[in-house]
């Protein structure tokens, strides 16, 4: 099972990297990916009708960390109409 983590871990970093980072940063190991962009510290901030992740801004950009999820919500499929 273990094996198998660290399989899909590696998969999905991969993915990432091809299709969703910025050719700047494409040449960043899965380790540096991880420590960079997965161990980000945030602090939740929670108001009425939204929340907040307040970001460290330490490793990565303000505006490198928002074209990052800008480029992976492109990846999302587009909903095919049915009729």
């Amino acid at each position: 099972m273990r094996l198998q983590l660290f399989a899909l871990a590696y998969n999905l970093g991969n993915f990432l990297r091809r299709l969703a980072l910025p050719k700047s940063i494409k040449d960043w190991s899965l380790r540096t990916m991880r420590e960079r962009l997965v161990k980000i510290g945030a602090k939740v901030v929670k108001h009425a009708r939204y929340v907040i992740f307040q970001l460290a801004e330490v490793l990565v950009s303000r505006s490198l960390f928002y074209e990052i999820l800008e480029r992976i919500h492109r990846l999302k499929p587009v909903p095919i109409e049915t009729g």
